[in-house]
């Protein structure tokens, strides 16, 4: 499944490393590409939305 979320709080390359990993916590398969100017994270997942927003938030960055 792709999901596309809105993470307000990404600024920095740094940002979206930190997200990245967080993903790949729940889902080591996952491929995730953030887009620090739109703040958009799209990712590529076999797990549901909720666990992956929720290792999102857990790292500082909740998407909405």
């Amino acid at each position: 499944m792709t999901l596309q979320l809105k993470v307000p709080k990404m600024a920095c390359s740094a940002c979206a490393k930190t997200i990245t990993k967080a993903v790949q916590t729940v889902d080591s398969n996952a491929t995730v590409a953030a887009d620090v100017k739109t703040k958009v994270v799209t990712i590529q997942t076999a797990k549901q939305e909720s666990e992956v927003r929720k290792a999102i938030a857990s790292v500082g960055y909740p998407a909405i």
